[in-house]
């Protein structure tokens, strides 16, 4: 015997609408949800955020050089004049100060110094040789002690024009230092990280490593 068919109106389903009219406020919240996710994705989401390397040449595009560190030097040199076949003697001590500047040329930037890694975030730079300036002798500033019995406007000229000369080739000296060097240096990759990391992090490359070196050490692990 077959079974008889149920109308619509059989009371069986009466509670079916019931049921739909109850979940249509949560396929409007999950429709309005994904409608959200889906516009924050087009505004917010991952997306091209330009070439790394470009971004960060173009930190220092508007730089010529870059001063990293400036050394104040005092050095202490001395001169001797004779004149009247060595019957005048006299003598100059002075100290001058002078400062040094070393600085980064970067018109030597090219993209052949700069090295991507996108799965550390992390950017190698290799930066050329620092360059240490003329020292600049401040002589408005200097010290002298002079020795003898007579001497005259002739003689001082000429012991500050040879003391002034020692004073140069002191100061380039003492800029060569070890010591000096390895501080320039420090100073200078100190520069270069903050230079090109925080372009790289307003860029949206998060957290970026930047790992820096110079011509003729060894790459940083």
């Amino acid at each position: 015997m077959e079974n008889p068919a149920v109308t619509p109106d059989a009371p069986a389903h009466r509670p079916a609408p019931l049921a739909r009219v109850s979940a249509l406020p949560w396929l409007l919240f999950l429709f309005m949800a994904i409608a959200v996710g889906w516009l924050a994705w087009q505004r917010w989401g991952p997306q091209d955020i330009g070439d790394p390397l470009a971004i960060s040449l173009v930190a220092f595009e508007k730089q010529d050089r870059l001063t990293v560190f400036s050394a104040q030097l005092a050095p202490v040199v001395s001169s001797d004049d004779a004149r009247l076949f060595g019957l005048v003697r006299s003598k100059q001590v002075a100290v001058i100060p002078a400062r040094v500047d070393y600085t980064l040329d970067l018109a030597k930037f090219g993209r052949d110094r700069l090295t991507w890694d996108a799965p550390t975030t992390t950017m190698t730079v290799r930066l050329p040789t620092l360059s240490v300036s003329r020292p600049n002798l401040d002589e408005a500033r200097a010290q002298y002690l002079r020795e003898g019995v007579w001497i005259s406007r002739d003689a001082q000229d000429k012991l500050t024009r040879d003391n002034t000369r020692l004073a140069e080739q002191m100061a380039v000296d003492q800029a060569a230092n070890p010591i000096l060097l390895n501080m320039a240096r420090g100073a200078a990759k100190d520069a270069v990280r903050q230079n090109l990391a925080i372009p790289l992090q307003v860029a949206g490359y998060g957290n970026v490593k930047v790992a820096v070196f110079f011509d003729g050490e060894p790459v940083p692990k």
